[in-house]
């Protein structure tokens, strides 16, 4: 894998172990030669993520809409930042750079870029692995909700393994990393 695209909050969270994770998942990316790709942000743990890949020395491509770039929330220290139209210029571009996708807790962004590639996945649009990183038991009850849904016959099986979860970034990368090598069922 050269790069994965990470969906996180632009908010911080309300406890420090978010951000912990975050700065725990950039390292991860780093020892193991990962680039970043996220929103391009420099707020929340977008922001923590971004800024620790860099110190670490690793890569950080930020993918922002100019309309969020100009108030004035977009990272300038990037290795690449490329600024496009609108969301779904956005979520493309981060699509196509990445061979995987990791959410960390985040808000209805966050939920709505994860689910749009879960559901691209199911749909063979690509065969890239997703994962939650399960961060405090954050997706606990979205793990739950999932199989609920597998339960009342909406989600294949499946489809429902297509979401990895873990709360280990290490383990969660390596998920991944085999999931990608392996490919996955569609």
């Amino acid at each position: 894998m050269k790069a994965i695209a990470v969906y996180c909050g632009a908010a911080p969270g309300r406890l420090p172990v978010y951000a912990d994770a975050a700065r725990a998942l950039a390292a991860v990316l780093v020892s193991h030669n990962i680039g970043l790709v996220y929103g391009g942000g420099k707020v929340g743990l977008m922001g923590v993520i971004a800024d620790e890949v860099l110190r670490l020395g690793g890569e950080a491509s930020g993918v922002i809409p100019r309309a969020l770039l100009e108030r004035e929330v977009g990272h300038t220290g990037l290795t690449r930042q490329f600024v496009v139209k609108d969301m779904h210029e956005r979520k493309a571009m981060m699509a196509e750079l990445s061979d995987g996708f990791i959410a960390m807790p985040g808000g209805m962004g966050t939920l709505e870029e994860l689910f749009e590639m879960l559901t691209w996945a199911q749909l063979g649009i690509h065969a890239k692995p997703v994962g939650l990183f399960n961060v405090n038991g954050f997706y606990d009850g979205l793990i739950a909700f999932v199989a609920h849904q597998q339960a009342e016959g909406f989600v294949r099986p499946a489809h429902a393994g297509l979401m990895m979860a873990d709360e280990s970034a290490e383990r969660l990368v390596e998920l991944l990393h085999a999931g990608a090598a392996g490919g996955l069922a569609t």
